[in-house]
């Protein structure tokens, strides 16, 4: 047991003691113990409520060692012994010392019985999560025991107001059903309703009758369920049937259709169906049958007190006393000592190895001031050395920001390069020298409660990645937690200094921040003259038309300093007349100078609510500063649940560039998860996936035991899904040893039908879409597929009696997160062009990633690849390739009439359109007749992503790849419908009119789509590591040309793709040669 003195004063009943003067505080030696076996004696006021001794007592603990094993605050209360000699447990902690009298001055900190963990909910969570919750605890980690408390208050908060709600609210939060914004009837569909009517087929739940309606767009699902059920009793002669009983359900879709007020146009369903061109087919059945869950969470009679309570990580109490200093007071340089490193890997033991440590300051990626460097010294035979070196950076600690990043690289001096990061370093001209990085570690400047780290620390490092093309020696964009593996990582150890002697250095709020900038600026206008003043004020038209000019400039477009210069003194002017330059203008401010962070701080406090749009370019690795990211967020919470979806995956990503757990951006996607369970479903898939990733496994973790925690229900439906994919992926390891594919397809037939794997397969939500729900497997219509890896193709028996079969194929071996982000930027593409009336027929299948290289893809059904229809109309042959007519006779052979031939031409001139501008645009790469297909319908889509962002495949040195995107002749004899004649006919004009509208339409919205690459920048993807990836977008959007400008120049890409056609068929031919895979 650690201990102080224990006090000797308990001769006399001092609590019947008043004190000797009126005007002095009634102090008492009160003695603590904690439940960690630290006794903490402190002086206290008598007259102070539990809470408040609490919170000086872990202000007090946090001096003591073994503080990293404490919960937080909240999570305990007081016990003592009461002077009827009984031990009393202290529950209300707005009771005062003097009212308690506890016995000797002595209280015992014990654990609140009402949040003490349930053993096998911990237990689930950690199966589920793929991190038990015991090594959150074993971290003793303040920040994370702090976290973890204000997540499971946030989601107690939500499941309590869940189980509050009315039937509709809980099948909305448990099924959500996706609602367009507006009512509007979208360009799209205009064309498909038949005199603003909607035609439909509706059934009945365990019923083979079936009626068409056609409606009107306009009605509602309760007036379209009386207008069923009164055509239901005329038919059948039923009667008694009230519509308040029934509701519409997406036949085949655990979807439902409630909203008295919303027009069934509103639906996306209704939309999707209409824009297909299918027939939307509900089903009409009894609120009854409706699956709700009941949301019994948990049963704690605490959580009124808890969320009264304040967590330990305040720094109230240390302001209120005076017990801190501001960092803006600070003029001293900042500095921190080097000790040494340990443990390093580089064969000290059998040679000489000489290394050296530079450190760098950043903010957001850009350099605050000169990075510094230790001297180069040998490491010992067991790969340690020490330094013992001060390093002394040029800038005050004032003019540190808040959000700052210290960042480390260890390096070996080496007679050769080693790696793509290496470095010639100039130093003896006699002999040529490099510079060789071995690893790398960042580590934030304040903590997470704001204050200055001080004292010991060690940093264990992480090595390079392989696959990271950055050029850069120091990594501002890794992560700043230390590698978990510390038994195989180098450990860095480092000594920061007290600047505040017996006080802690505490940055400013963001009030104190906003009242410093009022009086810099009252200042400022005190210096001015009169005329002067009226100068500032009075800005002219031409410089209201360049700021409107730099708005329209991309995300990337990089300012001069006389346009930094400009804007920073038009500030007020852009709050006021063009809000949508904020971004640009947070790129005008001096990180590393105080006074104008705390301006920058007083423009957000009263900046207008951006759109989406710009709201999310502010949640990049470029914008660090909290306040910002915390405006960026305020700007989300209106944004639609439909929407929210769309970008998820780039919000979910953005977590990574977060230095803190709690922030509110994963406050804000868990309220939103735990209140949409779609969302939640995503979000969960998002994280999960990546959960074997060190440096994000502590972060996702805790984020998915906070969910799983506050929707419980969900989790049971999620748990089945894990052990799902779980039995898949082992079915499918097995299934890749065996060599043959007779063989291969037996065992897999065998495993699948043995009891333990059909019951962990049957009666599971389809991760790809939780919208679907299958029974069991469908044995004899699986299959192996014949890529290297061995997809399997499954298919399952649909829950809902009236639905199709459930088709996907499960990959293992395979890193989906590039597939997923490509798709997702279809989708976005799709909508922005629709929006605009132009549906170009996309096909943005499902594709989710559930675990390391294991995820699902949506199969597209009644599709062939262009080569395998290349082969089976000109048969296998090295001219196959060069045959334009084999596509359009393919087509004739599915489309028997010459309406559905003409309309299967018309999907197919679309689609083609669609994906031409989508693929030069995204640069993806690695086109061939093998992973670009066509459904009979006409419909042409790409599969397999790859490669993007113009990373193109190269063969002894020359890129495989010439054209901007594939445009055979093939296509073109589809497009104009066989037709042979010289020059282009309409069909093709027509083409090429969609390709130019649907690539301007891009443009307008170029902003948008930079920002959501930018927010994937170092998240982990090879293609996608640092701003110069981003570079191909700006190179194909030309978003630095006027409109006609880039229409010319898509128009110059056009016609290379076209004239340059054969290169593309020559390419395929040479791939039909090589590979012969034909699917059977």
């Amino acid at each position: 047991m650690v201990h102080g003195n224990i006090p000797n004063a308990y001769k006399y009943n001092f609590w019947a003691e008043r004190p000797g003067d009126a005007h002095e505080p009634a102090v008492v030696e009160l003695t603590c113990l904690m439940p960690n076996g630290v006794v903490i004696p402190f002086e206290i006021n008598r007259n102070i409520t539990l809470d408040q001794i609490k919170e000086d007592l872990w202000d007090e603990a946090s001096k003591y060692p073994l503080h990293g094993t404490l919960k937080d605050a909240p999570s305990y209360v007081f016990s003592c012994i009461n002077s009827n000699a009984e031990i009393e447990e202290l529950r209300d902690e707005t009771r005062r010392l003097c009212d308690i009298k506890p016995f000797c001055s002595v209280l015992k900190v014990i654990e609140r019985e009402g949040i003490k963990s349930d053993r096998n909910l911990d237990s689930q969570i950690g199966v589920l999560i793929g991190k038990g919750l015991h090594e959150f605890a074993a971290l003793k980690n303040s920040e994370v025991n702090d976290f973890r408390w204000k997540m499971r208050l946030l989601g107690d908060d939500v499941a309590l107001n869940r189980q509050k709600r009315c039937w509709t609210e809980k099948v909305h939060y448990q099924f959500p059903s996706r609602i367009a914004p507006t009512s509007t009837v979208p360009k799209n569909i205009e064309s498909r309703l038949k005199d603003g009517n909607i035609v439909l087929v509706t059934k009945f739940e365990k019923s083979e009758v079936a009626f068409t309606f056609q409606i009107a767009h306009t009605t509602t699902p309760p007036e379209l369920i009386e207008a069923i059920l009164n055509k239901r009793a005329n038919t059948l002669k039923t009667r008694g049937e009230q519509p308040n009983d029934f509701t519409l359900k997406v036949c085949g879709q655990e979807e439902y259709l409630i909203g008295d007020k919303i027009p069934l146009i509103q639906f996306c369903y209704i939309q999707d169906c209409l824009a297909k061109d299918i027939m939307p087919t509900l089903v009409t059945l009894s609120k009854q049958s409706v699956p709700v869950d009941q949301d019994n969470a948990f049963d704690n009679p605490d959580v009124d007190t808890l969320q009264r309570t304040k967590p330990s990580s305040s720094t109230l109490t240390l302001r209120k006393k005076g017990k801190h200093i501001s960092a803006w007071k600070l003029e001293e340089p900042f500095v921190f000592n080097v000790n040494g490193i340990s443990r390093l890997n580089c064969d000290a033991a059998h040679r000489t190895v000489e290394i050296g440590l530079q450190a760098g300051l950043f903010h957001g990626g850009k350099s605050l001031c000169e990075s510094q460097k230790t001297k180069e010294i040998i490491v010992s035979s067991d790969g340690s050395c020490e330094w013992e070196e001060t390093l002394k950076f040029d800038i005050k600690v004032r003019d540190i920001p808040r959000m700052a990043r210290l960042c480390f690289v260890l390096y070996e001096i080496s007679k050769t390069a080693k790696g793509l990061k290496s470095r010639r370093l100039i130093r003896d001209s006699k002999q040529e020298l490099f510079i060789n990085p071995l690893c790398w570690a960042n580590t934030t400047i304040y903590d997470f409660k704001s204050q200055l780290k001080t004292g010991a620390m060690t940093l264990y490092t992480w090595t390079y990645a392989e696959d990271i093309q950055n050029d850069d020696l120091l990594h501002p964009l890794g992560t700043v937690v230390s590698n978990p593996h510390i038994d195989r990582a180098a450990a860095l150890m480092l000594t920061f200094p007290n600047y505040g002697k017996d006080q802690c250095v505490l940055y400013p709020t963001p009030e104190k921040m906003v009242e410093y900038a009022q009086t810099l600026r009252e200042q400022s206008n005190e210096r001015l003259t009169k005329d002067e003043l009226n100068q500032e004020s009075d800005v002219g038209s031409q410089q209201l038309e360049q700021l409107r000019l730099l708005a329209d400039r991309d995300p990337l477009h990089e300012l001069h300093e006389q346009e930094k210069k400009t804007m920073w003194t038009l500030r007020h002017h852009c709050l006021r007349e063009i809000p949508t330059l904020l971004a640009k203008l947070l790129q005008c401010v001096e990180w590393n100078d105080h006074r104008e962070v705390a301006e920058a701080t007083a423009l957000i406090q009263q900046w207008p609510k951006l759109p989406v749009e710009k709201a999310l370019e502010l949640l990049d690795y470029a914008y660090a500063d909290q306040n910002v990211r915390n405006f960026a967020v305020r700007c989300l919470r209106d944004v639609t649940d439909d929407d929210l979806s769309l970008y998820l995956l780039q919000l979910a990503q953005a977590l990574k560039h977060e230095n803190y757990l709690a922030c509110p951006l994963t406050e804000f996607l868990l309220k939103r998860a735990l209140n949409n369970q779609r969302i939640g479903h995503f979000l969960f898939w998002h994280l999960r996936s990546e959960m074997q990733v060190g440096a994000v496994s502590v972060r996702f973790g805790l984020i998915l035991e906070a969910y799983c925690r506050g929707s419980q229900q969900h989790m049971l439906s999620l748990f089945k899904q894990m052990k799902c994919l779980e039995k898949l992926r082992s079915v499918s390891q097995q299934v890749k040893q065996k060599k043959d594919r007779k063989t291969a397809l037996q065992g897999f037939q065998d495993i699948i039908l043995e009891p333990h794997c059909q019951e962990a397969i049957s009666d599971v939500l389809n991760p790809l879409d939780p919208s679907f729900r299958w029974n069991h497997i469908k044995i004899e219509k699986c299959r192996l597929m014949d890529s290297k890896m061995r997809p399997l193709w499954l298919v399952f028996e649909n829950s809902d009696p009236f639905g199709e079969d459930i088709y996907l194929i499960l990959k293992h071996g395979d890193d989906l997160r590039q597939d997923m982000l490509t798709l997702q930027m279809l989708r976005i593409m799709d909508k922005l062009w629709k929006k605009e009336g132009l549906d170009l027929r996309m096909n943005p299948y499902g594709c989710i990633s559930t675990e390391n290289r294991v995820g699902m893809i949506e199969v597209v059904l009644n599709a062939e690849t262009i080569a395998n229809i290349q082969k089976e109309k000109g048969t296998f042959s090295a001219t196959a390739a060069f045959r334009r007519g084999s596509l359009l006779a393919w087509l004739k052979d599915h489309n028997h009439t010459e309406a559905a031939l003409n309309k299967a031409i018309e999907e197919f001139t679309l689609s083609c359109a669609g994906y031409c501008v989508a693929t030069y645009v995204l640069g993806i790469a690695d086109r061939h007749s093998d992973n670009i297909m066509v459904k009979k319908t006409g419909q042409l889509f790409h599969v397999d992503f790859g490669h993007i962002l113009g990373h193109f495949k190269e063969k002894f040195g020359f890129r495989r790849e010439r054209v901007p995107f594939v445009l055979t002749n093939d296509f073109v004899h589809v497009i104009n419908k066989g037709q042979t004649k010289k020059g282009h006919a309409a069909e093709f004009q027509r083409f090429q009119n969609h390709c130019e509208q649907a690539f301007l339409v891009l443009r307008q919205h170029g902003g948008l789509i930079l920002s959501l690459f930018a927010m994937m920048i170092s998240t982990g993807l090879p293609e996608l590591s640092s701003e110069k990836d981003l570079n191909y977008l700006r190179d194909t959007l030309v978003l630095e040309m006027s409109e006609g400008e880039a229409q010319k120049h898509f128009r110059s890409k056009f016609d290379e793709a076209l004239c340059n056609s054969w290169k593309t068929s020559l390419n395929w031919a040479s791939h039909n040669m090589s590979k012969n895979n034909k699917t059977t």
